[in-house]
């Protein structure tokens, strides 16, 4: 009798192990002769050499199964136990699979494009109105590259521009005050990493998120850089970022240069740095429009109503505030 230590740590503990352990309890069915206990991320088995060998071997086929898939059905335990092939499931188009195997794919023509600009460029920017998934397919593309471990770490970041509210008088430390800025960067990634998982790799940084101001004097190596919002970057802000890009590194920048939220004065770093490299090898370029929308139907009408209202109004002089002065 023989004892292994088998250390299951590529995936979210409760989608491996099921709800009250029901799949870890469906394995030791399979599996009568064995001694086994589970603890955390930790296996251990007791018995003959060529069971528990056998064991381990099979544990690693499930665990492979989940990372790929962020799902661990009964169904495919049984296969891959009994050494039928799972069947598999249709990848066409699936960019990666999220929390509890929600296939994420390209959903209207553009978001394609950008997958191809990603894959041929190290740096891309995807530009376009609201509700088109830009910042969504950029995060998903993040989240597959540090699965396939191409790279190491995924930093997000977003400017924090003040609209209405100063940072300093909102209630909280730095963390409360700058994570409703970047909210929709947690929403995407919960929607794609199990909450444990993304819990630990925020803890440990492979994941990092954090405003512009914090880029500052990085280098950042074997990582996927994305920038979202990058309309509402100085010239300054957006060439410091554009420089952070490091070995081994790729960047996505993502805006809409028709919401922007700077001060009059004040050019845009995504327009001034769009003018600036037009010419530079290596940059992809997708332009979504209002035609690529995927939210509710009714914002591709929204985003149309301003449109029209902005083009009938663009001579009149603005109502508003001079907030430069």
């Amino acid at each position: 009798m023989i004892e292994r230590i088998i250390i299951v740590d590529n995936v979210d503990p409760v989608t491996f192990f099921g709800v009250n352990n029901g799949n870890m309890q469906l394995v030791k069915n399979l599996f009568p002769k064995l001694r086994i206990s589970a603890r955390g991320s930790v296996i251990k088995v007791i018995g003959e050499d060529a069971e528990t060998a056998e064991f381990e071997k099979k544990i690693k086929e499930l665990e492979s199964y989940c990372e790929q898939y962020n799902k661990l059905p009964e169904d495919v335990i049984l296969d891959i136990v009994k050494g039928k092939e799972p069947q598999a499931l249709k990848g066409d188009g699936v960019i990666i699979y999220g929390v509890n195997g929600k296939p994420i794919t390209a959903r209207v023509p553009n978001q394609q494009k950008m997958i191809e600009a990603f894959a041929q460029n190290d740096l891309t920017f995807a530009l376009g109105p609201a509700g088109t998934g830009k910042t969504y397919v950029a995060i998903a593309l993040a989240v597959r590259a540090l699965k396939n471990k191409e790279v190491k770490r995924i930093i997000l970041s977003r400017p924090a521009v003040e609209a209405g509210e100063k940072l300093g008088f909102l209630p909280g430390d730095m963390k409360d005050k700058i994570d409703p800025y970047l909210a929709p960067l947690y929403d995407a990634l919960e929607d794609m990493i199990p909450a444990v998982k993304l819990k630990e790799y925020m803890e440990t940084k492979v994941i990092q998120i954090a405003p512009l101001a914090f880029m500052r004097g990085r280098t950042l190596n074997d990582a996927v850089i994305i920038l979202d919002e990058a309309q509402n970057t100085t010239v300054h802000q957006i060439k410091m970022f554009l420089t952070r890009l490091g070995m081994n590194g790729k960047m996505i920048i993502t805006g809409d240069v028709t919401q922007i939220d700077l001060p009059r004065s004040v050019q845009s770093g995504l327009v001034h740095a769009l003018r600036v490299l037009r010419d530079v090898d290596g940059i992809g370029k997708v332009e979504f429009s209002k035609k690529d929308i995927v939210r509710h139907r009714l914002v591709q009408r929204i985003v149309e109503a301003y449109q029209r209202d902005d083009d009938a109004h663009k001579d009149e002089p603005s109502s508003q505030p001079d907030d430069t002065k």
